[in-house]
């Protein structure tokens, strides 16, 4: 699969990525904590947006409409663009309801796949100044203001030393899989609430051990797949399968406590 993409193409793209997480960041970060106005997409339920959101994926999709016409494309705010091997995942504001509660645990997520897969991805964080990147096959970075630093996940093989995170308790109440999370929950170390793409990219870094979610779109997840997996973690769904497609997702930083897990979830 990634094998028909140099290494020079591939730091091409992740440098392009840079770009569109830059562009992003000058539409959302003079509204954040300055909103006029908040929409709502549902009827029923609460499923907010915001004009940051709007404006950081329309300047986003320009630049890769420019720089990559034959690209397809996949955002959250705008109909899909089909297009060649290549297909750029975007997310201009994951975890809006923090962002428009001026909770800086928002970001801006930019995924590349080839053929289907994930190759790279980035998480961008533009109020701290932290940007969190990786690319196959090399390794995962932080870069806050002017350092970067390579990051890895901790190990933690056992859940009853783990710190679990999941966005909200919400995301499991009255569906079938809030049993599941009871009992993942009950056997955590430790459990923290909010965050949205920010715990994955905790967990990248080795401050959190296990991120469980459900009821993800595949804009939530795909750009922070590579960050996880090039930290030295695994994100799959709550059967052990893909979890790029949305849907269920659990992120562990050591491998053999993705596997108890898994055993936990299938009994």
């Amino acid at each position: 699969m990634t094998d028909t993409i140099d290494t020079d193409q591939l730091s091409e793209l992740m440098g392009f990525a840079h770009k569109l997480a830059d562009a992003a960041a000058r539409d959302t970060l003079p509204l954040f904590r300055n909103l006029e106005s908040v929409e709502n997409k549902l009827s029923h339920g609460f499923d907010p947006v915001t004009p940051a959101d709007r404006d950081a994926e329309t300047a986003i999709r320009a630049l890769i409409e420019n720089h990559y016409p034959s690209h397809a494309i996949t955002g959250e705010e705008f109909a899909n663009k089909s297009g060649d091997a290549f297909e750029w995942v975007i997310d201009p504001i994951d975890g809006t309801r923090a962002f428009m509660s001026g909770i800086p645990t928002w970001g801006t997520l930019i995924g590349l796949n080839f053929e289907g897969q994930p190759v790279l991805g980035l998480m961008d964080q533009p109020f701290t100044q932290e940007r969190f990147f990786a690319a196959q096959g090399q390794g995962a970075q932080l870069r806050h203001i002017e350092t970067q630093t390579p990051i890895a996940t901790r190990p933690c093989a056992t859940l009853d030393n783990a710190v679990l995170a999941t966005t909200s308790p919400d995301l499991f109440a009255d569906t079938p899989g809030e049993a599941l999370w009871q009992k993942v929950c009950g056997q955590a170390k430790l459990t923290r609430y909010g965050g949205d793409c920010y715990n994955y990219a905790l967990l990248a870094l080795g401050q959190v051990d296990l991120v469980m979610e459900q009821g993800l779109k595949d804009v939530d997840i795909q750009p922070l797949i590579k960050i996880v997996e090039e930290a030295g973690g695994i994100v799959t769904d709550w059967q052990g399968g893909p979890a790029h497609a949305g849907g269920t997702a659990i992120a562990c930083g050591d491998k053999s406590l993705h596997e108890k897990l898994l055993a936990l979830l299938t009994s």
